[in-house]
């Protein structure tokens, strides 16, 4: 997916669904006005649908999938259907309700979530991060729109939430690139005491983490950074929105994708000899 706008990456979703419905009625050897008569609605409403002009509604997906005798496939086209509109969520909107609140509304979700899959291209991930390397991304991404204090609220709540890897029962998994290691985010000090901080939470009972090395063999190039939580969503950041897909099918590719990842990287002291070498690159 590109960072477009949430508009548009919205409507490309929509014609992706429409596309997948298009197939079950061809799959089922009907024209447009025979669905049309099984589903007891105008041809006009299939062709909107089929066009992607319209999402069509849980009820219409689960009556597309009976006239197509696909009923085993209504249970991921509903969940495609409920993402459609709802998958990208501006930045800019979160963020007018200030960085603090945009910390706390993953609260839930953490608490919730078991077995965490973090795979990053980019920085390091967010329940790792320390409070220097934060400030260091927020005071970027802030701006001039938000108070220094609003910041140091949001940098605390991020902090609270990190705490979430010493306690309870869940697991964690994580994946950098070996380039997340060496990307300056902050100053020299502030790097030293990241990467310094990854060697502290490996040893962490519940926490696996492994680095994809420079010169590993690559079946996968790297990816957008993603986080699956379970086995039931995953939220890619772009530049403009953040993307929440809950499609289990699309659900599915994320997981056998960062399983394919995990076998790309080095675990415990050849990573940690990376993080060293990383940290050694800063002097």
């Amino acid at each position: 997916m590109s960072p477009t706008s949430a508009s548009s990456s919205a409507q490309a979703a929509r014609r992706a669904l429409a596309v997948r419905l298009q197939n079950l009625r061809r799959d089922a050897r009907l024209n447009g006005r025979e669905l049309s008569a099984r589903c007891g609605w105008h041809p006009a409403k299939t062709s909107r649908i089929q066009d992607g002009k319209v999402a069509p509604s849980e009820a219409d997906t689960r009556a597309w999938c009976v006239a197509c005798g696909a009923e085993d496939q209504v249970a991921d086209l509903i969940a495609a259907s409920r993402s459609v509109e709802s998958m990208y969520v501006e930045w800019k909107r979160l963020k007018s309700a200030g960085l603090r609140n945009l910390q706390e509304s993953y609260a839930a979700l953490y608490e919730q979530t078991q077995l965490f899959r973090f795979y990053t291209s980019d920085v390091i991930p967010g329940v790792l991060q320390t409070s220097a390397y934060v400030r260091a991304i927020m005071s970027r991404s802030a701006g001039t729109s938000h108070s220094e204090e609003d910041m140091e609220q949001a940098i605390a709540t991020k902090m609270e939430r990190a705490g979430i890897i010493h306690r309870g029962m869940h697991r964690f998994l994580f994946l950098l690139e070996e380039s997340v290691l060496r990307y300056r985010l902050g100053d020299a000090e502030a790097m030293a005491g990241q990467l310094g901080h990854l060697l502290t939470v490996m040893s962490l009972p519940r926490v696996s983490l492994g680095v994809i090395p420079f010169a590993a063999r690559r079946t996968l190039w790297p990816v957008e950074s993603f986080r699956v939580y379970d086995e039931s969503r995953v939220q890619v950041e772009l530049v403009t929105a953040a993307v929440n897909v809950t499609a289990p099918n699309e659900v599915r590719q994320y997981v056998d994708t960062f399983a394919e990842l995990h076998g790309m990287a080095l675990f415990g002291a050849k990573a940690r000899m990376l993080i060293g070498d990383a940290i050694a690159a800063l002097e």
